[in-house]
């Protein structure tokens, strides 16, 4: 019972992470709308979600090489936009840019709601485990 409740939680934890995450780059997408040769980026969020759920959250960090024993020790964190592509525009623009506002705006919007039900969806299941436990 404790480890298909562990699953739910996890799943729903791993699909909260990458909706914000996806969020970012999408918000990141629209501020850029008008850099010159800014390429629009986004992420497969369903194969995502199964490599996060399936290995868990693994995070690499690099550590620096250091020529001294006085030099700071210091890390970094590797493959934050690993799996980040760049998106194919549907209309080319003159200055390069591959940001269409439109889809843009649908894809953050999408997303947004989708963050909402996942939290709709995970208060509601913690309210029943609650009550029952009352």
């Amino acid at each position: 019972m404790i480890d298909k409740l562990d699953s739910f939680l996890r799943f729903h934890q791993e699909a909260l992470n990458l909706r914000a995450r996806r969020q970012e780059v999408l918000a990141a997408n629209i501020a850029h709308a008008d850099t010159p040769n800014f390429k629009a980026r986004d992420f497969d969020f369903s194969s995502t979600l199964t490599q996060a759920v399936e290995r868990g959250r693994q995070s690499q960090s690099l550590s620096m090489a250091t020529t001294s024993s006085q030099h700071l020790a210091g890390e970094a964190q590797a493959g934050a936009d690993a799996d980040l592509m760049y998106r194919t525009p549907t209309q080319s623009s003159i200055d390069g840019n591959t940001v269409e506002m439109d889809v843009e705006r649908v894809n953050f919007a999408d997303n947004a709601m989708r963050y909402e039900a996942n939290l709709t969806v995970l208060s509601s299941k913690i309210k029943s485990l609650l009550s029952a436990v009352q």
